[in-house]
């Protein structure tokens, strides 16, 4: 039960912001801009890079619904996803993509720990400035995220079969603020 008074049912961050859509209508824009708008990074990369910094802060909610979204958009490499966070390391994931995982893995824990060796790695795998950047504020924006949901308790369905439809809407419609519950 959420910590505090929020519609019945309504499972993580969109409960949150639909108790509070003024805030959350920001939320929501940060999450498509970051997530679907305009990048050399795929929606795929960029969801299992949310993905990634979930499972790592041990946030439910996101982790799987964000998976759920990044399985939806690696289609038939959909295994990808699951590889990646039982062990990045040893995944299928590029290199590059490893690269710029274990930045947004060293940002979840501290921006302090990202190191110019991180940085210089990504680059020489091709990563730019731009895909640098965005892996950050993905992981920055999701630590945030993780907090907000967990903070106040939000409803974390249980079973990983609830997160197949989100992660279908999420992937198909992106990040819309949910509709009002009168």
């Amino acid at each position: 039960m959420a910590h505090i008074k929020v519609p019945e049912g309504v499972p993580g961050i969109r409960s949150l912001v639909m108790f509070r859509p003024e805030t959350g209508v920001y939320l929501y824009d940060l999450a498509q801009v970051l997530l679907r708008g305009e990048s050399t990074l795929l929606p795929a990369e960029r969801e299992l890079i949310a993905a990634y910094v979930s499972h790592r802060n041990n946030c439910i909610f996101c982790r799987n619904s964000h998976a759920a979204a990044a399985r939806c958009l690696y289609n038939e490499e959909a295994f990808i996803v699951d590889d990646v966070l039982q062990d990045m390391q040893q995944s299928a994931v590029s290199d590059k993509l490893k690269a710029l995982l274990t930045i947004a893995g060293k940002v979840q824990v501290s921006g302090k720990s990202v190191t110019k060796e991180d940085i210089e790695l990504a680059k020489r795998l091709g990563a730019d400035d731009r895909e640098i950047h965005d892996t950050v504020l993905i992981a920055a924006t999701f630590c945030m995220f993780n907090r907000y949901v967990d903070g106040l308790a939000s409803f974390t369905p249980v079973q990983e079969e609830a997160y197949v439809d989100m992660g279908k809407r999420m992937a198909e419609k992106g990040y819309v603020l949910p509709a009002q519950k009168v």
